[in-house]
């Protein structure tokens, strides 16, 4: 598996400095999040993006996705979910990242309408997403935080440009085991998103194998299957403040993260 960490948890750092930590600490891939407060997001120019993929070439970091906030459950019109989406998606080819990011946020409809709601949204994007070259991951969060959620979405569409983005957090909240969540996904899993938090009450990100997470059983579960995807490192630095800063913390998570891995091998 391929290890790579979340811009979320260095909010605004440029991309050369980005970058200088993938490499100083053994790091393959970064995931972007796009958004306007951040170096990338979908208001760049074609040369802005051009300038931006070659820095990343030059570095040897891939880019393992654009990290977008498109909540595809929404209420609302679909044209301008569809629109987000487009734009993400164009973002993400520019980039050469082969994933894109979206929320469910289904908020307070009923199960069904939500699910109804994302289905046909995604089903309409997985056209645009299937001729650009990038997958859609709907991530395990909010109204759809298990794996058994998000399969309800992603069993209707059916389609190979659409897929799972793994939150452990998430599907742990949720009171899935690593294994079901697995069950769920595999056929859909696009990548999985780690990270560790001292309880339920408590998400306040910390260093990994410091708090509670079942991070262990994830990677076994996933060594187990044979899946050799990507493991990213979400930090979210940018909702807690108090957080320790995430580039003192990088080398002591690549090393939690490949032991892991050779137990599990």
């Amino acid at each position: 598996m391929k290890l790579a960490f979340s811009t979320l948890g260095v909010p605004g750092l440029p991309l050369p400095d980005v970058l200088r930590l993938a490499t100083a600490h053994g790091y393959h891939g970064v995931e972007l999040r796009a958004h306007p407060e951040e170096p990338v997001h979908p208001g760049l120019s074609p040369a802005e993006r051009a300038d931006a993929a070659a820095l990343f070439k030059a570095a040897g970091v891939e880019v393992l996705g654009v990290a977008g906030y498109t909540r595809v459950a929404a209420p609302g019109d679909d044209g301008p979910v569809l629109e987000e989406i487009r734009a993400l998606l164009q973002l993400a080819h520019d980039l050469g990242a082969p994933f894109v990011r979206v929320f469910p946020g289904g908020g307070e409809q009923s199960r069904e309408e939500a699910d109804a709601t994302a289905a046909r949204r995604l089903g309409t994007a997985a056209k645009d997403a299937s001729a650009l070259g990038v997958r859609i991951l709907l991530e395990t969060h909010d109204s759809h935080r298990t794996g058994a959620d998000a399969i309800r979405v992603l069993g209707p569409v059916g389609h190979g440009s659409v897929g799972a983005l793994w939150d452990v957090m998430h599907t742990w909240l949720g009171g899935e085991q690593p294994s079901q969540t697995y069950a769920a996904l595999a056929p859909h899993l696009g990548y999985v998103q780690v990270k560790d938090i001292a309880s339920a009450d408590d998400t306040t990100p910390l260093a990994l194998g410091a708090g509670v997470l079942p991070l262990a059983e994830v990677v076994e579960v996933l060594s187990r299957h044979g899946w050799d995807g990507w493991l990213c490192w979400e930090y979210e630095k940018r909702w807690y403040e108090s957080a320790a800063p995430l580039p003192e913390l990088l080398d002591a998570g690549r090393e939690r993260l490949s032991r892991l891995l050779s137990e599990s091998a």
